[in-house]
């Protein structure tokens, strides 16, 4: 068992630049020196009663189940009863299990600390009462094992989740997931479900971003994780609630709601560096450009005609409080720089995507320049009216400022997405990959299909998340060993997925044939 005082830093050479983002998700391959894919952490606190049945019970599911190298972690956060003992001699028994203890309390602090010291490529941690039913862990890993996503999260407030638990925490679950939709609009579903993965190459971007030690340590996760625009995958889960659970929901409410009010204003001033977390050109498939479709245009369009909208409301309402102070033209002018202000951020992040401080005083000087044409056509609209008919109506100077708001909108929409916010395109020059990166582009084979990844010799991790079935298999059979999904037999053996502790050199997998029958 090691021991660890504090949580570590994300590993990082000395003088290495930082990437400026993400290496593209691909599937991962399993290495031929046998290294984990999985690392399970359990953290515990005082688990003495659980903790030997409940790990046994996760390693038989695993070796029984998992096809690929794993490994389990139990973090000890300072426990003080015989946890520490169970926890050494455990590791001693079972040959995939590690043990850690650190003097600290904090679930944040105990998978921050495991996971940035850990090589395995896909993270993940359940409760040690195994509340959750262990069949979600193979779909919970598989999106992140296949490349599809960046993160992934059991969810008890799905539709098809089957849960059992008192009308109290019922309650408490929900309403705190309706107060990160209503402040940090947040659409994860349930972001205390013990029950989560990541890949670690996000681990390691993410983790150092994410301050709380605690049990917000999930929700601050997954709300950046979301907010920087990565995939989060939600699976439903059965779910029986532990009447013999320690957490004090008092005190965990409230420093989660301390929490929401911390990250709400970090994001509100634009103080996470998010644009770290960004994947690379072309990972996107919006990226792509298709001739004659412009890419994008229809959902920027509807999204800056909604914020343009509201902008408008809060426009005639600043000018409608202001005039009577101080005339129309400086009240037409307050109104419209603050609600230009509020309109550039709103288009920024929802509009166009921006993310992050990278370029955000450009944008707003932008902006005001956009602001400035708004301002002339509207002040100008203001001194026709005024020129035609100095005593018109309070009504037509509303109606003639709508109008002139209206056009100036127009042209701020076709600013913003020629000269503002100019849709990316792919670097000059190639990004560098990085040893364990592999190369972003490859020559096709007459093998490689769209949608279909090369066979090889090389073992692959598509056993299961598998979308392209060999002819002789229907859509319907492709369950965790090659059956029926709904009755697998975990004793029958499965003659298309390879042993992954014992593999076979000369192993080569079934190729494709053409509709004549010839191989390819």
């Amino acid at each position: 068992m090691r021991t660890e005082s504090s949580a570590p830093s994300v590993p990082r050479a000395a003088g290495a630049p930082q990437p400026v983002a993400l290496p593209a998700r691909r599937h991962l391959t399993v290495q031929p020196s046998g290294a984990p894919v999985l690392d399970v952490t359990i953290p515990v606190h005082n688990e003495e009663q659980d903790l030997e049945r409940c790990v046994r019970r996760l390693h038989e599911h695993l070796a029984r189940t998992f096809p690929y190298g794993f490994r389990i972690t139990v973090a000890d956060n300072a426990s003080t009863d015989s946890t520490p003992l169970i926890s050494a001699r455990l590791e001693r028994e079972i040959p995939e299990l590690s043990a850690v203890r650190l003097e600290e309390k904090g679930r944040g602090r105990a998978l921050r600390t495991v996971w940035s010291a850990s090589e395995a490529p896909v993270l993940a941690y359940m409760d040690v009462d195994l509340s959750t039913d262990l069949n979600a862990l193979l779909p919970l890993v598989a999106p992140l094992i296949s490349g599809h996503s960046d993160l992934a999260i059991g969810s008890r407030l799905a539709r098809s989740s089957r849960v059992v638990r008192g009308a109290k925490r019922e309650f408490i679950s929900r309403t705190y997931n309706l107060i990160l939709r209503g402040s940090l609009a947040a659409r994860f579903s349930d972001a205390q479900c013990g029950f989560k993965a990541i890949r670690r190459e996000v681990a390691q971007r993410l983790l150092p971003m994410v301050e709380d030690t605690g049990w917000f340590f999930d929700t601050e996760m997954l709300v950046l994780a979301e907010r920087a625009g990565l995939r989060i995958h939600e699976v439903p889960v059965d779910w029986v609630d532990d009447p013999a659970s320690t957490v004090h929901l008092v005190s965990t409410a409230r420093d989660d709601l301390l929490g929401v009010w911390r990250i709400g204003r970090a994001l509100a001033v634009g103080a996470l560096p998010l644009d770290r977390l960004a994947r690379p050109f072309g990972d996107d498939p919006r990226d792509r450009q298709l001739e004659g479709v412009p890419g994008g245009l229809a959902r920027q369009l509807v999204g800056f005609c909604v914020i343009g909208a509201l902008s408008t409301l809060f426009y005639l309402a600043l000018y409608a409080v202001a005039r009577g102070a101080m005339g129309p033209q400086l009240a037409n002018a307050a109104a419209l720089l603050v609600s230009a202000v509020a309109n550039t951020a709103a288009n920024r992040r929802l509009t166009f995507g921006v993310r992050g401080r990278d370029r955000a005083v450009r944008h707003q000087a932008q902006g005001l320049a956009v602001f400035a044409i708004g301002l002339a056509l509207t002040s100008g609209s203001l001194a026709a009216l005024d020129a035609a008919n100095a005593n018109a109506a309070h009504s037509t100077e509303v109606a003639v400022l709508l109008a002139a708001n209206l056009a100036a909108t127009v042209l701020r929409f076709l600013l913003f997405r020629a000269w503002v916010f100019p849709a990316r395109r792919p670097a000059a020059t190639a990004t560098p990959q990085s040893p364990e990166t592999p190369p972003t582009t490859a020559p096709q084979s007459p093998e490689t299909r769209p949608g279909c990844a090369p066979r090889s010799p090389e073992t692959r991790l598509d056993h299961a998340t598998r979308h392209c079935a060999p002819p002789d298999r229907t859509p319907h059979d492709r369950g965790p060993y090659g059956s029926d999904p709904h009755h697998p037999d975990p004793h029958r053996p499965d003659p298309h997925r390879p042993d992954p502790h014992h593999p076979d050199p000369h192993h080569r997998a079934p190729q494709a044939s053409d509709p004549k029958g010839h191989a390819r």
